[in-house]
Parts: C-alpha cells; structure tokens; sequence
C-alpha cells in the first residue's frame, strides 16, 4: 500500500521539505503537518503497516531510520539522534522497538 493512497501528497510534501534540514526532525509537527493526526485509528494503523518495512508487527530502530523514506521515496533518513529520540518518545513499554498501539499513541499526542 501506498502512502499516498492514505495520505494526501502535497501534505506529504510539505512534511517532508519542513524536516528536510539534519537533526530538525520533530515527529509531533509531521505528523500533524502530514495529516496523520486528523486521521481515523484505521488510517494510522495503515500507516503503521507501511513503516513496519520487515512486517514483524513492531517498527524496530532500524526501520525508524527511514521513515521518512516510508512516506515517501526521496524522504532522508533520520539521523542516529533523531531515531533514538523518536524511538524514546514512542517506546513507552521499554522494550526497544514501537508497537501498533504505542506509534497510534504518538500520533494522536
């Protein structure tokens, strides 16, 4: 599936192209930017899927990487410091990698 079949495009862009600057990457502002907060728990359990690139039905460090990439081909990746702030953030049951509820939680912050 993709992302822009959940998403609007020009959103996507311009989320993109706000963060497009290293370390400037701020997951409250794009998701709102992007659309996802104003979106239905369906909606982001989509996107989910989409971002849990392996399926293991876990977004793991590595994948968070290039999640932007998951929104959008040319999306940089995320530095090493804003994946671990970004996994800090969402990863409320400390063990390491972002489950379903725990990135819809995020979202809807």
């Amino acid at each position: 599936m993709a992302m822009s079949s959940i998403l609007n495009a020009d959103d996507i862009k311009k989320a993109l192209d706000a963060f497009a600057v290293a370390d400037s990457f701020d997951h409250k502002k794009f998701f709102e930017i992007v659309g996802l907060k104003s979106k239905s728990s369906d909606d982001v359990k989509k996107v989910f899927t989409v971002l849990d690139a392996d399926n293991s039905g876990f977004i793991e460090e590595e994948e968070l990487k290039f999640v932007l990439k998951g929104f959008a081909k040319d999306g940089r990746d995320l530095t090493d410091k804003e994946t671990k702030a970004f996994l800090q953030a969402a990863d409320k049951d400390g063990d390491g990698k972002i489950g379903v509820d725990e990135f819809a939680a995020l979202v809807k912050e």
